[in-house]
């Protein structure tokens, strides 16, 4: 009698199992279904809460960032702060000369001729409007853009790479690859420092943080983008632009976490690179892959 139930629970375990597997597995192919007719490289890395919820798709593959960092770099800045180096009502000069006319820069648009900001508020630029002057700042205050690699190496997170700025990676098309990650890492980073088991950062700096990242204002159309209005998504976004000769795309990306109704949240980064897609059709690719995740973890 018992070995005929251990017979049955096993039987059980292996249906159960394969019917989640081919679950996932759907998911997988659905969004390989979105990617395979497009003339680009897509990753993606797809984490739910539990363990058997997660999908790779040129996972360990080295993207470039580009305004991707802005998040990591703002939690540098953060540990700086915890540490009691730098503080969040600090205020920071920045200067008409550090508001370079080539950057992205809602600061610029606003402070033509320069201001006095904290750098709470540095960061909710940065991070939520993605602006690069406010990038560079927050890089000096760090020394350079190394620390913020040292900092997360330190924490062991070895697929990642800072070694330029904003105004070095957008002057010069070829250093962009300097800076990158892969979407695994991506993936682990966001979910580290979400939960912050560790403690990697205070109560009030975790707070903090991902205020700001719920507030993120760009990338509508990405991870964002046919998710229901109400939805709550902690994002950043990333864009190179398309080589003026070539009209390759080096960077479209969208890195996230979704929280869905019941309470549950999942993990989610996607980067396109070596794209001779449209903007539109990239951007159309993260919102697909979005849409089709959403759908997974809503009907599970």
């Amino acid at each position: 009698m018992v070995k005929k139930t251990s017979i049955t629970f096993v039987l059980f375990l292996i249906v159960f199992t394969q019917g989640y597997s081919q679950k996932i597995e759907t998911l997988k192919q659905k969004i390989e279904d979105i990617i395979n007719s497009k003339n680009a490289i897509v990753g993606v890395a797809i984490n739910g809460m539990e363990i058997k919820d997660t999908l790779n798709i040129n996972g360990q593959r080295h993207f470039p960032m580009q305004s991707v960092f802005k998040f990591p770099i703002a939690l540098t800045i953060l540990s700086e702060i915890d540490k009691g180096n730098l503080s969040l009502d600090q205020k920071i000069d920045i200067k008409k000369s550090e508001l370079l006319p080539g950057l992205w820069s809602p600061i610029r648009k606003k402070y033509s001729e320069g201001v006095i900001l904290s750098i709470a508020e540095i960061i909710k630029y940065t991070v939520a409007l993605s602006d690069n002057v406010g990038c560079d700042v927050l890089l000096r205050l760090l020394g350079e853009p190394q620390t913020v690699e040292n900092y997360f190496s330190s924490l062991g997170f070895k697929d990642f790479s800072v070694k330029i700025n904003e105004e070095t990676m957008q002057n010069n098309w070829d250093l962009q690859f300097l800076n990158w990650t892969t979407p695994k890492e991506a993936n682990r980073i966001l979910t580290t420092f979400y939960k912050n088991s560790n403690r990697l950062l205070t109560q009030e700096s975790h707070d903090f943080v991902w205020n700001v990242m719920k507030g993120t204002k760009t990338g509508k159309n990405r991870l964002r983008g046919q998710l229901p209005k109400e939805t709550i998504v902690a994002h950043k976004t990333g864009w190179s632009g398309a080589h003026k000769e070539t009209g390759v795309t080096a960077a479209v990306n969208n890195i996230g976490i979704v929280f869905l109704p019941n309470g549950k949240y999942y993990t989610i980064s996607v980067f396109i690179t070596e794209s001779t897609e449209s903007f539109e059709t990239n951007e159309k690719m993260i919102s697909d892959i979005s849409k089709a995740t959403w759908d997974y973890f809503i009907n599970k």
